[in-house]
């Protein structure tokens, strides 16, 4: 809430819930298929800003879920909720309501579940939302775990987790006396810029002053997973110990040192071995590269989001079309059938 992401603004709802306004381009959650046909368009590059839309959220970037406030009854959050920001901006999206999450507790699904029907009850529009990746640790070992696998992943896997050997990993924890040193700050930022960069989606870059709090900060519980080659960083890999959960938050990396050392199958496996020696009971991977995650062994739990359209033209549309705006449930159907 202190330090939104840069061009955001964050304030509490009265129903005490976070919130945040934003420019938001309509096509951000829009499948493959539609960004290529309306980017095809003619004179799209001039046209294109008008699909950039003053959006108001409430949630929050940076956690796995919406926070919802257990104090207020569902059906008046989502209530409330539209009363407050309905007419404030031509979107409301209501981001990240869990859905039969197995990473939550049965009230807090059965909270999250009341609220999105609450929610459609409203007039608002439930789209399926991004992919969470997340392992049980139920494993003796990395052995153990890459058994589960089949033999050619294994193999894959294997091959890349060579690269180890010419690594140097070691866990700082956050509050550390070296995040005082404003180069340092700089050059874990400027990582974490460069995969911000390369990222085929732009919606919430972070800043410098939001990193710099979390790597300062002694009490978080976070630990930083630095990777080193030949003595320099080549890659970092912030996560959090909550709830007997190893959450894996932000990473940063030099390009072209980590892929060339395979960072993203390296570090995977270390945050499954760091959680299991830790007694942890899952290790929470993220969102985004569900394709990747899947291979590495991740499960799958997926979100909702509530949108409420002030326009009911448009809303009407959302309706017809809102399928076509999630991505990630295209990709679980390819998958579910690829199992048939």
């Amino acid at each position: 809430m202190a330090q939104p992401p840069i061009g955001f603004s964050a304030e509490w709802s009265p129903q005490g819930m976070p919130s945040f306004l934003a420019p938001f381009n309509l096509l951000t959650t829009a499948d493959d298929g539609v960004r290529r046909r309306i980017g095809g368009w003619p004179l799209y590059r001039w046209w294109g800003r008008l699909l950039q839309w003053r959006t108001r959220f409430a949630g929050t970037t940076v956690s796995e879920y919406a926070p919802l406030p257990a104090s207020v009854a569902p059906a008046q959050l989502a209530a409330g909720l539209k009363q407050t920001y309905g007419r404030d901006c031509k979107l409301l999206i209501v981001k990240d309501i869990a859905q039969d999450s197995p990473l939550l507790d049965e009230a807090q699904n059965r909270y999250a579940t009341q609220f999105a029907h609450a929610c459609e009850e409203q007039g608002y529009v439930l789209l399926e939302g991004q992919a969470l990746a997340w392992v049980p640790i139920d494993f003796g070992s990395v052995d153990d775990y890459l058994a589960r696998l089949s033999a050619g992943r294994r193999k894959n896997i294997r091959r890349k987790l060579r690269s180890r050997a010419g690594l140097e990993i070691e866990a700082v924890p956050a509050g550390d006396r070296r995040f005082q040193d404003i180069a340092t700050l700089a050059e874990f930022y400027a990582l974490f810029d460069n995969v911000y960069a390369q990222s085929e989606t732009h919606f919430d870059r972070l800043s410098a002053a939001f990193f710099r709090r979390l790597l300062q900060d002694a009490d978080s519980g976070g630990v930083v997973f630095v990777y080193r080659h030949a003595g320099r960083m080549i890659g970092w890999n912030l996560c959090y110990e909550h709830g007997g959960k190893l959450i894996d938050k932000y990473v940063g990396f030099a390009y072209p040192q980590a892929r060339e050392h395979n960072l993203y199958f390296v570090s995977w496996m270390h945050n499954l071995d760091y959680a299991r020696e830790r007694c942890l009971s899952h290790y929470v991977a993220g969102w985004t590269d569900p394709e990747v995650k899947a291979f590495l062994g991740a499960q799958m739990t997926f979100t909702r989001h509530a949108v409420y359209v002030r326009n009911p033209l448009l809303r009407f549309l959302l309706r017809r079309l809102g399928r076509h705006f999630e991505s990630d449930r295209q990709w679980r159907e390819a998958q579910e059938k690829n199992h048939e």
